[in-house]
This record gives structure tokens, sequence and C-alpha cells, in this order.
């Protein structure tokens, strides 16, 4: 079902919002969730109005358009109290969601995996808790469309004690499957095994990023992650093992995109997935070098990095998608790849190298006979420039990078 809309937002008149970017945002987003939007209004003020977050004429204005086009929804742009949303429903004859609603309502028809599920099941019943008051009877009229699928649909009618109860329960489960990332997380510092974590907005091309490294450097190259061109294709923290030239292990991580205003509450829930950024080893940035809006982005994922406490870990800045466009680089700013296409992916991964083993340099080393372990180690994870057999040992001039050469 195609769901027309109207989405609404207000420009506070002192505030530095770009509120052009963020509505045409909220367009792609009801988009993503299958609607469909037929008028975008933004009402200048220099505050919100309390009761119902627009001014009474401009949602005198938005009821006319609704009828006009036959809108059964209304997407405001931010965040709206039970009684804001009571009172525009009223007013305006048609369901009203704001865009933590949609964006969480999207999370519900993405997640695939008995985690995810879970964690926006989560956010769902904290965004629902403190707006149970004074809903009573209004709950029954929420029957299907944008802003009522996944778990939202059948929580909503039940009392707050039986939601505290739900949040107590998926609180546990998460509890312990965080239990069990944490085992394997700890199995890989054991092994010493760099971890990168590739973060960005979504539909960046993290997944695509990711799949163009497994085929060049992936230990099971048939484990790709899944890539499709739409908002939060994936959910879930995909992790995968790379061998770089054969020598050089390290494990890549994909995370969930981020966006303009993602749901405090859903930052929480999925706090335990993006903590795997935290124990990363380098973070990969990854940009749309084609968006218009890319210092807008950019700066979101900055923040959400902060939130997370992630700001140092060293971060390479990545711009994707220099096939679409024909405008200049310049390298000193970061390095600029195709995903799709593979150019430019050996620079990228020569900084990698860089930041995890240190730079290449050629070293001497003199080995006895009965050394079998250290020559295997040599010969499996260097390159061997020349060696000399004399009556006291082996001679071996080899070529590694820093801190290989440290754990030989």
């Amino acid at each position: 079902m195609i769901e027309k809309c109207v989405i609404a937002g207000v420009k506070i008149k002192q505030s530095r919002t770009d509120i052009d970017y963020e509505m045409e945002e909220l367009k792609q987003l009801v988009e993503a969730s299958g609607g469909i939007v037929e008028y975008s209004v933004v009402q200048e003020k220099d505050n919100y109005t309390a009761s119902t977050y627009l001014g009474k004429g401009k949602v005198e204005e938005i009821r006319v358009l609704c009828e006009e086009v036959e809108a059964t929804l209304v997407v405001v742009n931010d965040e709206l109290t039970g009684s804001q949303i009571n009172n525009l429903e009223k007013m305006l004859n048609v369901r009203v969601i704001d865009r933590t609603m949609l964006i969480l309502d999207i999370f519900a028809l993405r997640a695939k995996t008995k985690e995810s599920k879970l964690q926006v099941e989560l956010a769902q019943l904290k965004y629902t808790m403190p707006r149970l008051k004074g809903k009573g009877i209004e709950m029954s009229k929420l029957g299907g469309g944008i802003g009522t699928r996944g778990p939202g649909e059948k929580k909503l009618e039940t009392d707050r004690r039986h939601i505290e109860n739900n949040i107590h329960e998926i609180e546990k489960q998460l509890k312990k499957a965080k239990t069990v990332r944490e085992v394997n997380r700890k199995s890989r510092l054991k092994n010493n095994v760099p971890v990168i974590a590739v973060v960005g907005y979504t539909n960046a091309g993290k997944s695509t990023l990711i799949n163009s490294l497994l085929n060049l450097y992936g230990v099971e190259k048939d484990k790709e992650v899944f890539v499709y061109d739409m908002l939060f294709a994936t959910l879930t923290t995909e992790n995968r093992k790379l061998r770089i030239l054969d020598k050089y292990e390290a494990v890549i991580t994909d995370t969930v995109g981020f966006i303009s205003k993602l749901p405090t509450k859903l930052v929480e829930s999925f706090k335990s997935t993006l903590e795997e950024i935290n124990y990363s080893d380098i973070i990969i940035h990854l940009m749309d070098v084609t968006n218009k809006d890319l210092n807008v982005q950019k700066d979101t994922t900055d923040e959400i990095l902060k939130e997370i406490k992630a700001t140092d870990i060293p971060v390479i800045e990545v711009y994707n998608k220099i096939d679409k466009t024909d405008i200049s680089f310049d390298d000193s700013q970061g390095i600029y790849i195709s995903a799709k296409t593979g150019l430019n992916i050996g620079k990228l991964v020569e900084r990698i190298l860089l930041l995890l083993y240190g730079a290449s340099k050629t070293y001497t080393a003199r080995l006895s006979y009965s050394d079998h372990a250290k020559l295997s180690f040599l010969e499996n994870n260097t390159n061997i420039i020349e060696r000399e057999y004399l009556e006291a040992g082996i001679n071996v001039v080899f070529e590694t990078r820093e801190k290989m050469y440290e754990k030989l």
C-alpha cells in the first residue's frame, strides 16, 4: 500500500538548522517506508507552539492540503509529545507521526536478525512509554500503515507495567547477545588481530566497500555482506576477516548507518552494537562525495562518534562514488575512491596498512639452523630479499612492516 503523506517542519528563526536538507531527508525517509510525499510544508517561527508544534493557521493549511490530495498521514520533522500528536490528529482528521516514529518504522521493516529486531522493539517501547498517558481508547485506531509496523503495533494497547516487563526482558536478552560478542572480541584481541570499523551515513556505500575488500583480500570470499541502494539496508554488525597481501590480518566491521536526528532511544538500543566501533584500531569514515549535503552528513557522523565516545581512534576519511562525478579532488583532504569499480582501493589499503602495521622497512636477522619457527614466520609473513647460509647460521634480509617486525 502506497500511503499519501504531507510532511511538515518548523524553522526556528535563530537556529542554524538546515531545514531544506532535513525536509529533503524526511521525504526520503517517507519513501523508504513505502509512502509518497504530496506536499512539504515549512513554517518559520520564533518558537514551537507548545500544544500543536505548528501554528494554528499552518495546521489549517495542512488540513486543507490533506483533503485536496486525500492524504492519510502527516509526518512532522521533530519529535512530538503524546499530547501534541493527539491535538494535531483532532485538528487534521488524519494520523500524525513524528520523525522518530518514522525512523523506528523503517528499522522495524529492515530488522532481520533476532538481535536487531529486539533492539528495534526496545527503542519502540521506550519511545511509547512516556506517550501512553492520556491516549486511552484512541490507540485502538492504529490499524496499519507507516509508523505502526513492527512490535509497536501490537504493544501500543498494553498497559505501562506490561511494557516495563517487556523492556526488562528484552534488555536481558540483549545482554546475552552482548556477552557472546564480548567472547568473540576477546578472542580477536588475544590473537592480536586488528579491527577496522567502517562508519558513515546510511547509503554511503559501506557494505559495497567491504565487499570490494572481501573480493580482494577476504579469507572467506563467499561471505559478502548485504548491499541494496536504500536507507538503512543493514542494521546488523557484520564482521569479516581479511588477509591483505597474504600477510597482514585484520577484521573489518560493517555498522548501522547514521542519519541526522537519529533518535536517542535508537542510539541507546543499538549502543551494544555500536560499541564494536570503540574496540576498533582504526575507523574508516565513508562519505558519499556526490551528496550536496556532504558537510551535514560528515558532522552528523562526527557527533554520533562523540556520543559513543569513539573520538580517540585514528580515522581515515574516505570519499566514495567518485565514478559518479567529474569534480576535481584534493588528495590531502582524504582518500577518494569508487567502492563499486575498485578505483583507488589500493591507496586506501596502503593507508590501512600504514596505520595498523607501520611503514615498510628492510631488516636483517641472523637465525640458527635449528630456529625453524622464526624462519617459517619470515617465509609466511615477510618478503625475503636475500638468504646467506653461513657456518654459524642463516643471514636473512627481508622486508616487512614495523609492527610485524615487533611480533618477530
